[in-house]
């Protein structure tokens, strides 16, 4: 996750890390560039630019740079749990599963072979019928009504028109799409791949990074259970957690450090354990670091442990 730095390509540092949060660009950015040891200001733009990644809503609803050669197994998982059919989404939006259905239609058809602002997406899907009252839902910054798209491969963000942001089809955004993969391959990738990432881990700390609590313990625990023994089970201090049994010898002989870092907000190394990890973000650090309207501070990290917050303050 941070050290050794390597010479690992932008996707690569991405794929290792499941994703990185990206609703602020220039902290993905730097998420990616101190993983490197070298790196230019660019290069994650010209990543998306040439499909080497691509951006989307993913875990836990936020906006997200994936890979798009594994990218789809996390947005599997959204699909199959269909948040989109509670009846809190239903009341919120007065869109039933059938009208998400009828939306999913009509922004691939719109989509096709085109590159849409949001505001000409909304103007072309709200002419189909049944379709007209979502209107508002649609131009709306946070993109909740289409976040369900994104989790079934339906669209991505595309090359932004100044401050506007676009949307197209995943397919047409990278030659290196695969798409959804079933939900149980999903979900082994998932699982294999956050552990590769973030573990020792508890199945509990999976759920939370991946949704914040959509999946209930059973699902997650049938999750885990059904990798066997390519999974191993660890005690750290009094609780139970797992790693990929081919790493247990890594994770066994690891030397602790006492490096000193400076990451930048809504860094993966704290969204990934999750700010409840008091192995990572001691409780009398959170609130420092866990900030209103889901804001993730910029942390000083000794030993691998969050210490501090920092800002950058102008200078001459």
């Amino acid at each position: 996750m941070l050290e050794p730095i390597g010479d690992r390509p932008v996707a690569d540092v991405v794929r290792r890390l499941c994703g990185v949060q990206a609703q602020v660009a220039s902290s993905a950015e730097l998420a990616i560039r101190l993983r490197r040891q070298s790196s230019r200001a660019g290069e994650t733009a010209r990543a998306l630019a040439d499909g080497r990644l691509v951006k989307t809503w993913a875990m836990r609803g936020a906006l997200h740079l994936l890979t798009p050669e594994e990218g789809g197994a996390f947005l599997s998982l959204f699909a199959d749990a269909r948040p989109w059919v509670r009846p809190v989404w239903v009341r919120h939006f007065g869109l039933t599963p059938d009208g998400i259905e009828r939306l999913r239609e009509a922004v691939r058809e719109e989509l096709d072979g085109k590159v849409l602002t949001r505001e000409e997406l909304a103007a072309a899907v709200v002419k189909r019928r049944g379709l007209t009252k979502v209107a508002e839902a649609l131009r709306s910054g946070w993109g909740t009504l289409l976040k369900p798209l994104a989790w079934q491969g339906d669209l991505v963000f595309g090359p932004s028109r100044g401050n506007r942001v676009t949307f197209m089809l995943p397919e047409a955004a990278s030659s290196r799409w695969v798409g959804l993969p079933e939900p149980e391959e999903a979900a082994a990738i998932a699982v294999r791949a956050y552990l590769g990432a973030y573990g020792p881990a508890s199945a509990d700390a999976f759920g939370a990074w991946l949704s914040g609590g959509w999946f209930g313990k059973r699902k997650l625990r049938e999750m885990f259970d059904a990798l066997g023994d390519d999974l191993a089970e660890l005690d750290v201090e009094g609780a139970r957690a797992f790693i990929l049994a081919k790493d247990l010898d890594a994770v066994a002989s690891a030397k602790p450090t006492s490096t000193v870092r400076l990451l930048g907000g809504f860094d993966q190394w704290v969204l990934g354990p999750g700010t409840d990890d008091g192995h990572v973000t001691p409780a009398k650090r959170r609130r420092e670091v866990s900030k209103q309207s889901g804001w993730i501070s910029p942390v000083i990290v000794f030993g691998g442990v969050v210490c501090g917050t920092w800002d950058r303050t102008a200078t001459r």
